[in-house]
């Protein structure tokens, strides 16, 4: 290879690393008004993230801190991107609503699946006294929101889920966030990163 060509590729490779870096300082962050969060990348057909979603929630309590929550359905799963798509439709009316049902989504998941998955959501609108229509992203606008989940989490470098990282507002703090690589060490690595 010419000198010219190494020098191009390297500027290339630099400019795709601080897009990277953009990208994971602007999602990794606390919502306004708080020092401390969770970001969770998450696929509601994922067994693990089942499993991490209690602890998160029981963190997020404990520490009296919010959780950020994304979609990151995964390739393998055949009715987790469906999931998210109608979890969009239930933060359309409040955050809340949206998040309970990804809750609920997990408590069932093992029963779930693509042919009795509208059911199950059917069933949640009911119990919470929310409308669910026949065709709920006639315009594709929730998918679209669940691709651009996807695609913060693919720029990020995400591969796998549950992703759990705690994000810091302190200007000090360096990293501002951790990734949390193994979720039984969730509570000490939340305590770490509020010591910083």
């Amino acid at each position: 290879m010419n000198k010219k060509l190494l020098s191009f590729l390297f500027v290339l490779f630099f400019i795709a690393s601080c897009a990277v870096a953009q990208d994971a300082n602007s999602a990794l962050r606390p919502p306004k008004g708080s020092q401390l969060a969770l970001v969770v990348f998450e696929d509601l057909q994922c067994p693990q993230c089942r499993r991490a979603a209690p602890l998160v929630e029981q963190a997020a309590k404990t520490y009296k801190i919010p959780v950020v929550r994304h979609d990151f359905p995964l390739p393998l799963h055949n009715w987790s991107f469906q999931a998210a798509v109608m979890a969009h439709y239930f933060d359309s009316h409040s955050k809340q609503l949206g998040n309970d049902f990804r809750d609920y989504i997990f408590q069932h998941q093992l029963e779930i699946n693509p042919g009795n998955l509208r059911s199950f959501a059917e069933k949640f609108a009911a119990d919470h006294k929310v409308d669910l229509p026949f065709v709920f992203d006639p315009q594709g606008k929730l998918a679209a929101e669940v691709n651009a989940d996807r695609d913060l989490g693919n720029r990020i470098g995400i591969h796998q889920t549950p992703t759990i990282y705690v994000v810091s507002g302190k200007p000090q703090a360096n990293p501002p966030y951790v990734e949390v690589t193994d979720i039984g060490k969730l509570f000490q690595t939340i305590d770490s990163v509020k010591q910083e």
